[in-house]
């Protein structure tokens, strides 16, 4: 069972590697075969095809993902802290493994399987870190209690998400990315925040 997780994983680091270089559309799975050093049909063993191998890699990265934010941001940190923390890890992961980046970035929506057919509860839960900081904010009366959930995490994850895509896809000097999440934290945070 073991040696099954260990190829899995092998196969899966192949393809964002491949995924990456290539663009999901051009990559063949005969590519990630190669560079995971398996024979094309062991692919097959594990996975239905290329979009499966994609959604299969998200989740896998993406549980990874969960599980470090959710031990950062265990702590008796303020609601304010917390955001802080959040994007700066948001940002610093994307720094670390800049492949991963890219495809969860770039190549996960050129899949329209992922897009129309997964129901995608990784990333739910990615957003309910966000909405748990502002609901404990609220409840330590650091955020205003007429911020609506829902509304204010996916504006927070639009705001990381963009700033991150064009880092990634910047051919120009990039712009420091620790910066940009304490810049994009204090505005934020001056908006959550009441106003005495």
């Amino acid at each position: 069972m073991a040696r099954k997780d260990t190829r899995k994983e092998q196969i899966i680091n192949a393809a964002i590697k491949v995924f990456a270089h290539k663009g999901f559309y051009n990559a063949k799975v005969a590519d990630v075969a190669r560079e995971a050093g398996v024979a094309d049909g062991t692919i097959y063993l594990y996975f239905k095809n290329k979009d499966d191998l994609l959604i299969s890699l998200f989740e896998t990265k993406m549980e990874e993902i969960l599980l470090k934010f959710n031990q950062t941001l265990q702590s008796d940190y303020s609601a304010k802290k917390k955001l802080i923390k959040f994007m700066r890890l948001h940002f610093q992961l994307i720094e670390e493994d800049q492949n991963l980046a890219e495809v969860f970035q770039v190549e996960l929506r050129q899949s329209s399987k992922f897009l129309k057919d997964y129901h995608n509860q990784k990333f739910i839960d990615y957003l309910n870190i966000i909405g748990q900081i502002i609901k404990e904010g609220q409840n330590a009366g650091e955020f205003r209690k007429d911020i609506q959930i829902n509304t204010m995490k996916l504006a927070i994850f639009g705001a990381l998400d963009e700033l991150a895509r064009q880092w990634i896809l910047s051919e120009e000097p990039k712009f420091q990315l620790q910066n940009a999440a304490l810049e994009l934290a204090e505005t934020f945070i001056k908006g959550l925040s009441p106003i005495y």
